[in-house]
């Protein structure tokens, strides 16, 4: 099938969630859904497996692994059940992009995971859902019912001798559940934390069956490149990630919420579409996705916001939940509520981000006070250090980031709190 290459702004996605009762099924099949479905059970598992490789289509959770190839891991031959597990624990500070999605378009999600199932030869399938989204939960709990009773789940999908079963589990709000496999412990009801690995969920994951976890938008997109083809999804994006991305743009503008945009898209044209900063106040930093990725500055706003792009200017493009924070905000005060974050959320698994957010947040917490010393920023870099590459699972790595980014491009900041004539850097706590 080919097509036309989009507009930059033509909604893909998207392009469902304005209208009336989008979430519903009959909305939902009046504007092509489960036409993708129909389409996919017709082919070959390993047909669907290396369309979606040659889409390109990147895991948009935040590390950007290729999908295909990460469902090419499944074994072909069905020993134990194989179960696909969607990652809707939407924790990071930012990120805001996979609620909306299940709340205005469920059922691309449930056509998606029917259609990665077949692929990768899952008869069992679970939506991990942030407990707190209760609204969420609901609405995608109605859609799975909506898709049971027209056919599009249970037995004999269709048809087509595939049966699938999907099952709605409501999270119980920690952030480390975000991680695959401590998703994977939680869903067999013990305490999330990250599991050591190998052995990878593709050969033992949930009930040491082989197990892939992808993120809501991931799954989500693969109905349109059924539907579109390969050739045309790669019309979008840039050549090594194609395709078009939901960015969430939060904090100091005119015109906060989701924008969906081909990846590569800068935060110059994403500033445009959100109506500029807010009062005209100037840029001073910005997180490309989400506080987990270096800080960028607005040095960096012709970065192209694709994998290779942010990662090249030294972050990296996470779940692009891109943050604004005009010049009225203290650097070391944004760090210090993120660290304070980490420090909440970390399991406590490993001794180096136990032990090293608590005296991150400590030492961050001293200095917003006014009471900082010349030694704390030179502190703050060796415990940094010691996390870094040396903790159990990626919470860490992420929990210094903003530390290690904020001292490199506003080191003069943090000096500043360790004299005794710089007011407490609390001007941001109000905002």
């Amino acid at each position: 099938m080919t097509e036309s290459k989009p507009s930059p702004l033509t909604p893909v996605l998207t392009k469902r969630w304005l209208s009336p009762n989008s979430w519903t099924l009959a909305t939902y099949e009046q504007l092509e859904g489960y036409s993708a479905l129909r389409k996919a059970l017709k082919a070959h598992p390993d047909q669907l497996i290396e369309l979606v490789k040659g889409a390109g289509l990147r895991g948009r959770g935040g590390a950007g692994f290729p999908a295909g190839v990460k469902w090419s891991f499944m074994p072909k031959e069905p020993v134990k059940p194989h179960y696909l597990v969607i990652n809707a624990d939407e924790g990071e500070p930012g990120t805001c992009k996979d609620i909306p999605l299940m709340m205005a378009d469920p059922h691309s999600l449930i056509e998606g995971c029917v259609i990665a199932s077949y692929a990768m030869r899952a008869n069992n399938c679970m939506i991990y859902v942030r407990g707190e989204a209760l609204h969420c939960i609901r609405r995608l709990s109605s859609a799975v019912r909506e898709a049971y009773a027209a056919g599009y789940l249970g037995k004999n999908i269709l048809g087509s001798g595939f049966d699938l079963d999907i099952v709605v589990h409501a999270g119980a709000g920690a952030y480390i559940c975000g991680e695959e496999t401590a998703l994977l412990d939680s869903l067999e009801g013990k305490r999330g934390q990250p599991r050591l690995k190998p052995p990878f969920p593709a050969a033992a994951g949930l009930y040491a069956c082989p197990t892939t976890v992808n993120n809501v938008e991931t799954i989500a997109s693969v109905p349109y490149i059924v539907n579109g083809g390969s050739d045309w999804f790669r019309l979008m994006g840039s050549e090594k990630s194609p395709g078009p991305k939901i960015y969430s743009v939060s904090g100091h503008v005119e015109r906060p919420g989701q924008y969906e945009a081909p990846l590569g898209t800068t935060l110059r044209e994403l500033l445009e579409l959100a109506g500029g900063m807010k009062d005209g106040i100037p840029l001073k930093f910005w997180t490309p996705g989400g506080s987990s990725t270096p800080l960028f500055t607005a040095e960096h706003l012709d970065v192209p916001l694709d994998f290779e792009g942010a990662a090249e200017a030294g972050s990296m493009l996470g779940t692009t939940a891109v943050m604004v924070f005009n010049e009225t905000v203290s650097v070391p005060w944004a760090v210090m509520k993120w660290t304070q974050f980490y420090e909440h959320e970390s399991c406590g698994k490993c001794t180096p981000c136990r032990e090293g957010t608590f005296w991150l947040a400590q030492v961050l917490e001293r200095m917003v006070e006014g009471r900082g010393t010349p030694e704390d920023v030179d502190t703050l870099l060796d415990v940094c250090d010691n996390i870094f590459g040396r903790s159990f699972c990626a919470l860490g790595d992420g929990a210094v980031s903003p530390i290690t980014s904020g001292i490199k491009y506003f080191r003069e900041e943090f000096l500043a709190l360790c004299t005794k004539t710089e007011e407490p850097a609390l001007a941001g706590a109000a905002r």
